[in-house]
């Protein structure tokens, strides 16, 4: 490209590409794939789904549910059709966190991976689909993995408490109504620390988005705690003004 005053002139020397497909055949072959992480909150336990390796380098270690993504679908759809596939699951919303390209992550080739994350209440969505082992694992006892799948774990762990944190999307594996103590245990297991009662409860009374439903827990084995909804009509009223909740 020449400059010639103010008039951008092309240099004729300069040769247009006609046939982008055989460009294309000169570029390095790259598999793309897709794994999710699935969380689960069951019983007060952080948990993540699994299954076996079918590779006879990794066996008996654990791995995500993943598959290559095919040429005629994005990733979006790749990833929903990986958990159909695997769980027969439909209903899972899944948000895509990060892309991992480390050279030799994958023992066949050179393979590039995209992770998705979900956060599920396990005792509404049941897994249709149980092949290689598929289960809950609880994450807290989670080590070593096939690929580098635990990095992609401990990344999508990283990015679900700042999730939690920046909005309340887990707020919808509680019961519609549910003591603090329950809200103060989910916090507790997906942030993975001890929280302070009193300073728990203050930052979530000081967003106005707990509705007192003047009923109180039955049949628990401590103290029975007052019941409260999320107003999440509320929230998304104000959700611009939304903070974070710093624990």
């Amino acid at each position: 490209m020449k400059n010639n005053g103010d008039i951008a002139v092309m240099d004729k020397s300069a040769v247009l590409i006609r046939d982008p497909k055989k460009l294309v055949n000169t570029y390095p072959k790259v598999s793309i794939t897709v794994d999710c992480v699935i969380f689960g909150f069951d019983e007060n336990v952080l948990k993540v789904l699994l299954i076996r390796s079918d590779l006879a380098e990794f066996k008996d270690k654990w791995t995500l549910l993943g598959d290559f993504m095919k040429q005629n679908e994005d990733l979006d759809d790749a990833a929903d059709r990986v958990l159909l596939e695997r769980t027969g699951m439909t209903d899972v919303f899944l948000e895509q966190v990060r892309t991992f390209s480390t050279p030799g992550r994958h023992p066949g080739g050179r393979v590039i991976t995209v992770a998705y994350a979900s956060l599920l209440d396990i005792g509404h969505h049941q897994l249709k689909i149980t092949d290689n082992e598929l289960h809950w694992h609880p994450l807290n006892s989670l080590k070593d993995m096939a690929f580098d799948h635990k990095q992609i774990v401990d990344t999508c762990y990283k990015w679900l408490q700042k999730m939690i944190q920046e909005h309340p999307l887990g707020l919808n594996l509680l019961p519609h109504k549910f003591s603090l103590r329950e809200l103060q245990n989910l916090y507790e297991a997906i942030l993975g620390i001890k929280l302070d009662r009193r300073n728990f409860r203050k930052k979530f009374f000081s967003m106005d988005f707990l509705i007192d439903t003047g009923e109180m827990e039955e049949n628990v084995p401590h103290r029975p705690g007052k019941l409260y909804k999320f107003n999440f009509k509320k929230y998304e009223r104000n959700k611009k003004q939304w903070f974070a909740i710093d624990f």
